[in-house]
């Protein structure tokens, strides 16, 4: 392992928290099925807030400044005895290699990290595509930085949706239906432009309560960093199987 850190096991700690989630610093409402939402989990998990993480300096500001303030959180994290890191906001990528560098345990910044595992699935002459919170701000430095094809179809929020302005903690009051039909008319761009796109990748963190409504409107597999993180977890905490 790297760093100062030892893993929870090796130390003695008993600890059920397998999964710690660096959190943005915003007072928006988060629903069920959002990464900061408690009840999405199926298991325990443990929030830090990284003070200073505006939507809007990770997003436009690209994260600058804030490595070692994240990597600060996630080894306290990590000293409550985590034993894998994510974050709530894909656009967090751009601190990836970093981050994994510094830190004792297995970080998943971003949900982008799955877009090679999910191409590879795909039938020949398929792709998949990047549904984000904002295109404009998504650049092929942060593809590059996770490893995903800098040719991927991207569709974003329109700048002017009630999703940006919301998750972008510009205010406003969050309404379930008209936040899903602005998501669903960003998915059915993104295929509609994107023939092709043959699985749809929610960068967001906030997108995953609105997966099942993406799936039935375009016919297309949804992975978001729920679903990534369950696997995740899954893997730092395996099932064991009844022996005959």
């Amino acid at each position: 392992m790297n760093g100062n850190f030892t893993s929870a096991r090796a130390t003695g700690v008993v600890t059920d928290l397998g999964i710690g989630v660096l959190m943005l610093d915003t007072q928006f409402q988060r629903l069920p099925g959002d990464i900061g939402n408690g009840r999405t989990w199926p298991f325990p998990v443990q929030f830090r807030v990284v003070r200073g993480a505006s939507p809007d300096a990770v997003v436009h500001g690209q994260a600058a400044g804030l490595l070692e303030p994240f990597i600060d959180a996630a080894l306290d994290l990590v000293a409550t005895g985590v034993r894998g890191i994510t974050t709530s906001c894909g656009f967090l990528a751009l601190l990836q290699k970093e981050m994994a560098a510094a830190l004792p345990v297995p970080v998943a910044t971003s949900s982008l990290l799955q877009a090679p595992v999910i191409e590879a699935m795909l039938p020949a002459g398929q792709q998949v595509g990047i549904l984000t919170f904002a295109a404009d701000a998504l650049t092929r430095r942060h593809l590059a930085a996770v490893g995903v094809r800098t040719d991927t179809p991207i569709e974003g929020l329109a700048p002017e949706s009630l999703f940006r302005r919301v998750y972008g903690g510009q205010g406003g009051i969050s309404d379930f239906a008209t936040l899903e039909r602005e998501v669903i008319d960003a998915a059915l761009a993104l295929v509609a432009r994107h023939p092709n796109v043959g699985a749809i990748l929610c960068e967001c963190t906030n997108l995953p309560p609105h997966a099942a409504a993406i799936a039935e409107a375009t016919g297309r597999p949804v992975f978001d960093i729920i679903g990534f993180i369950d696997w995740f977890a899954r893997s730092l905490t395996p099932p064991r199987y009844a022996r005959r």
